[in-house]
């Protein structure tokens, strides 16, 4: 790798798109349970990043276009702070420690990404991790920290093979028949991005297929005008202009089994069960602050990855976004699965991650009052960004200790104000939580509202016979009778409380139950 080369345009665009108020840094923690050796640490830091070269290099931007620079001055000790908790050293402290980083630059000198190594957490110990995006997205980065990792305390001898990090430019010439059809200026930013599917020779051998392409290209352009013309969600708490200061919050981790049970149990997938109950959370939020919930559509911009197989060990950014509507103003929680599942399947056969991505590209290499009307126009139409990241199943070790929890947040673009990450670990579903702390200064109450949103659905779920569960509005009928025959006996309902381990174990083995259950189609389930 020489010691300048041109970066690509979507990671130009992400470079670009830094703002005071809004940092293009992902954020990260660690909670490892033990304290750790730092020489070891500093060791298997400086061998892990030492398979990259990227991150030996620096992010340039100038008249002629962005590059990465090799710094010269590279030194682990630069990228690597050893640092303490004040008062109680527990999550309170842990919580304002990351939200003072998230509004600092990197120094301009030098990498930009650092590691905070906090000597003692909550009985333990904890790393902050902060990186820029223009070096990777967020499946990328998660393989790189994912190899400095190992399966037991002990470690394993030998880490990962050493990654080859393919130069950016080297994809720019990849062309391809399927998007060429679109508008020219997206079919080149699309062609500058590397990520033009080349479909020409295809057609060369059976002409036929031009017609396939032909009804790719108008589904294309049909969902580009979309993207654009959209209108803007509901104007809520979660919308107005960002500040510098943030607020970092997190929610205690969710068993990933129970909530693969209800998803079995209503015929959705773990996805539009975890996005349900982050929209509940929303919801409540919102009438917890006095605004009425009723119709409100809260928009989330989705990452959606669109790596090739074959491409898991390259840097760089390889991904497109999806506008997300989220039925924050659906009160009842089966129905509100039911209306997520519709939502997200539309998107699945959508072309708009590609031309996402390739608006990012065109973003790129755009005069700057053109960079910044579109990076305007996307953020008016959205209140967060929301990424659903699965991580590994079983615990992990770093430096001899195990890693007890995994959190991470997005960077939001231009003035929107809310980041919302969701990362299964070890058999637990966190949810993190980042906003400006002029908009929602309390992510805290948002944040737990998740956790009592799930049981709400899991209760629901496990309260009605299956044949009930095909129609929301008999399930919410019938829970009201329940809860108001619960009230004439002198039983307090509560909506938020989480049951004992030993129920919740009792709560699994009767959703899994219902698996087994002879089930109708979805659609039998929805009512409109």
């Amino acid at each position: 790798m020489s010691d300048v080369e041109r970066m690509s345009s979507v990671d130009t665009a992400w470079l670009r798109m830094d703002r005071p108020h809004n940092l293009m840094i992902i954020n990260g923690v660690w909670a490892l349970d033990r304290r750790v050796d730092f020489r070891r640490l500093r060791r298997d830091l400086d061998r892990a990043f030492g398979d990259y070269p990227r991150f030996h290099q620096i992010p340039v931007d100038g008249p002629d276009g962005a590059f990465w620079k090799t710094d010269p001055k590279f030194s682990i000790d630069r990228h690597l702070s050893r640092t303490s908790l004040p008062g109680k050293a527990g999550p309170t402290e842990l919580k304002r420690f990351v939200a003072n980083l998230i509004g600092k630059p990197f120094a301009p000198d030098r990498p930009w990404w650092h590691w905070y190594y906090i000597d003692r957490y909550d009985g333990g110990a904890a790393i902050v991790q902060r990186i820029h995006h223009c070096y990777a997205d967020g499946m990328a980065l998660q393989r790189v920290l994912l190899s400095m990792t190992d399966t037991s305390p002990e470690g394993s001898p030998e880490k990962s093979p050493k990654a080859t990090v393919r130069p950016s430019h080297e994809d720019e010439h990849e062309s391809g028949g399927m998007l060429d059809l679109i508008e020219p200026v997206m079919a080149s930013a699309m062609k500058i991005s590397g990520e033009v599917f080349d479909k020409s020779a295809e057609i060369v051998r059976d002409p036929s297929h031009i017609i396939d392409y032909a009804r790719i290209a108008a589904r294309v352009t049909n969902d580009a005008a979309a993207l654009f013309l959209m209108p803007p969600d509901t104007t809520t708490l979660f919308k107005g202009k960002p500040g510098v200061a943030k607020r970092v919050a997190w929610a205690d981790p969710i068993p990933l089994d129970e909530v693969k049970a209800v998803c079995k149990a209503l015929g959705g997938s773990v996805n539009d069960v975890l996005l349900s109950c982050a929209a509940g959370a929303l919801r409540r939020y919102l009438v917890d602050r006095g605004e009425n919930p009723a119709g409100a559509e809260i928009r989330a911009m989705v990452p959606v990855n669109l790596r090739r197989p074959g491409t898991g060990e390259d840097l760089g950014n390889r991904f497109g976004l999806v506008p997300l509507l989220l039925p924050a103003g659906v009160g009842n929680p089966i129905a509100r699965v039911n209306e997520v599942h519709d939502r997200m399947e539309e998107l699945k056969g959508s072309f708009t991650p590609i031309v996402a991505l390739g608006l990012l590209g065109f973003m790129g290499i755009a005069p700057k009052m053109i960079k910044e009307e579109i990076l305007a126009m996307m953020a008016s139409k959205a209140s967060a960004v929301m990424t659903n990241v699965p991580g590994p199943t079983i615990p992990l070790y770093f430096a001899g200790a195990q890693i007890a929890q995994q959190i991470f947040w997005v960077p939001q673009s231009g003035d929107i104000g809310m980041g919302v990450s969701i990362y299964s670990y070890n058999g637990g579903v966190t949810l993190g939580v980042i906003t400006d702390a002029g908009l929602v200064p309390d992510p805290q109450t948002l944040v737990d509202y998740f956790k009592p949103e799930f049981e709400n659905l899991l209760l629901t779920v496990l309260m009605e016979p299956w044949e009930m569960l095909r129609d929301p509005e008999l399930v919410e009928r019938e829970l009201a009778r329940e809860i108001s025959r619960l009230k004439r006996r002198g039983v307090k309902h509560k909506e938020t409380a989480a049951p004992s381990e030993a129920t919740r174990s009792r709560n699994v083995r009767k959703a899994r139950a219902k698996r087994s259950t002879p089930s109708t189609t979805r659609q039998s389930r929805r009512t409109r």
